[in-house]
């Protein structure tokens, strides 16, 4: 019953292998691109622990509270960007029409503008006449920054300075840490192996830092390293994370654990946006209201002197 032209093909052939004989996680993980890692780990313990019904409601949970993060975190940042977009609109409108109105009509009466104004009409009469030039170099560079970015040892770099962005860099942190804690409780809740649960989580998180991190801890459990140990080793998971893990392993409930401290940071990360919305959103419109007017204001500075001016010539 699916009509979406690239999914249904994928899923009849997926038809086709379990019928002939396949593994459901075989016929899943054949097209590993369309489908998260977690997908094909559940399918595949839910096969072993038989069990796969309760394995496939476990990950549905699990994507539902995965999508509900990321829907509340877009929907916060929706109107910061949206007030960024109009001011850069805004200021493109003064840049590119008021200003040369203006710099034409104090060039008729020959008066010597202020210092600010110059800098002002010097700077926008260059941006006017050379849009397509700097256009082309703004395309370019954010192609050769995307391409850049792309590569998978300077998206980790990326990744990892932007971990050490004040207040970003800890809300990132934590909304991967979260992510991994969910995502390994879901994996160990349908039967899965510590180690191989650590391999997937690790390949599921948005951060590659993190990921390559998590990885390493996954090689060193693997070796018979405690993992609460293993993850304190790398020193890069929030105090809290190696704390449940080691009251998880003591006490044999790792997988509750994991999803306590996952609703744990869910709830702080909500939190920490709706402070984020409250406080940036008055602060991009004093920004705002501060570049608009200075510029006007130092448009209108030479009308001041136009008085003399014209008393001197009339």
């Amino acid at each position: 019953r699916v009509d979406h032209p690239t999914f249904r093909p994928v899923l009849d052939e997926v038809y086709e292998k379990v019928r002939a004989g396949a593994a459901l996680s075989e016929a899943f993980n054949a097209h590993g691109a369309l489908f998260p890692p977690a997908y094909g780990a559940s399918l595949l313990a839910g096969e072993k622990s038989g069990s796969l019904d309760g394995v496939l409601l476990r990950y549905v949970s699990y994507m539902k509270l995965i999508g509900g993060v990321k829907r509340r975190t877009v929907a916060a940042l929706i109107y910061p960007a949206v007030l960024v977009v109009v001011a850069l609109v805004v200021v493109g409108i003064i840049v590119l029409k008021v200003i040369p109105e203006f710099a034409a009509f104090y060039d008729s009466f020959g008066a010597e503008l202020p210092l600010v104004t110059r800098v002002i009409v010097a700077s926008a009469t260059f941006a006017r006449t050379h849009i397509l030039l700097l256009a082309g170099a703004a395309v370019l560079l954010g192609a050769a920054g995307w391409g850049w970015i792309r590569q998978a040892s300077q998206r980790a770099l990326v990744d990892r300075t932007i971990l050490r962005v004040p207040w970003a860099g800890s809300t990132v942190r934590r909304f991967n840490t979260s992510q991994l804690a969910r995502t390994l409780s879901t994996l160990l809740g349908g039967g899965l192996p510590l180690v191989s649960a650590i391999e997937i989580a690790s390949r599921s998180m948005g951060n590659r830092f993190l990921s390559a991190e998590m990885r390493a801890v996954g090689q060193r459990v693997r070796e018979g390293e405690a993992f609460s140990a293993a993850v304190a080793a790398r020193g890069q998971f929030p105090d809290v994370f190696v704390k449940m893990a080691e009251v998880g392993e003591s006490t044999g409930a790792l997988q509750d654990m994991m999803v306590s401290l996952a609703d744990f940071y869910d709830e702080e990360i909500e939190a920490e946006l709706g402070r984020f919305v409250s406080l940036v959103e008055p602060v991009l419109l004093i920004i705002m209201g501060l570049v608009i007017a200075s510029l006007l204001l130092a448009l209108y500075m030479p009308l001041f002197q136009l008085t003399s001016v014209v008393g001197a010539r009339y």
